[in-house]
């Protein structure tokens, strides 16, 4: 019986007193490789198409010397939608529906970043806390603002993912309970809305994934 109604995110089972149901992250490394050996199909051909309109969309957003990076966010959309797409199926672990794999993700990125570029482009980090034409008077605020607004992004990446990948598993959840209390017209009802729902919930999946990969992109150009 579920005791919390959050008890369905957490990673309870278990071998060895090892965690299994985070061995889902990892799936898509022992099944995405077999693409590369086998005859090409119409999916593969449709995936290789997408990640190919991905990867001009990502140089387009940065900037001369760094579109050789723009495969490193691709991969990271692959990773992330799979992981999404995989917590929809029944009895399946949501890994991006966590703060710890969502932090990893965010976290390191934004600090190798903010190495990088206060090392290699200082001038232009301290310049890019205080907007142009700021007056005098309100640059100390700015700087303030900016730096916090700065701070909080890997923040606000990884909760913003792990956010929108619970709420429709919640709400999926929720409207599920009450199944059992219903007429044979209102369970219908319910399977149509659970399903339309469940289409819905594949839509965030893939469209999370891309806002996390864009957003990444654009922290990058801000750089240089």
């Amino acid at each position: 019986m579920m005791t919390s109604l959050f008890s369905i995110f957490e990673p309870s089972s278990s071998i060895f007193d090892i965690p299994f149901n985070w061995i889902s992250s990892i799936f898509g490394l022992i099944f995405i490789p077999y693409l590369f050996w086998i005859l090409p199909s119409r999916w593969s051909l449709l995936w290789m198409k997408i990640m190919s309109a991905l990867h001009n969309e990502f140089k387009n957003v940065l900037s001369s010397n760094q579109k050789s990076s723009s495969i490193v966010f691709v991969s990271l959309f692959s990773f992330i939608v799979f992981n999404n797409s995989l917590g929809l199926l029944p009895y399946i672990f949501t890994s991006t529906s966590h703060l710890v794999l969502t932090l990893s993700l965010s976290l390191p990125f934004w600090i190798t970043l903010m190495i990088f570029g206060w090392v290699n482009y200082t001038q232009h980090m301290f310049a890019h806390l205080v907007p142009q034409g700021t007056p005098p008077v309100l640059m100390p605020f700015m700087v303030l603002i900016e730096t916090t607004s700065n701070v909080i992004r890997p923040l606000t990446l990884a909760v913003r993912l792990a956010a929108n990948m619970m709420a429709g598993h919640l709400l999926i959840t929720l409207m599920s309970g009450v199944g059992p209390s219903l007429s044979t017209f209102a369970v219908l009802l319910l399977a149509l809305s659970q399903i339309l729902l469940l289409l819905l919930e594949t839509a965030v999946a893939v469209i999370q994934s891309y806002v996390f990969a864009i957003l990444s992109t654009l922290f990058v150009s801000e750089i240089n």
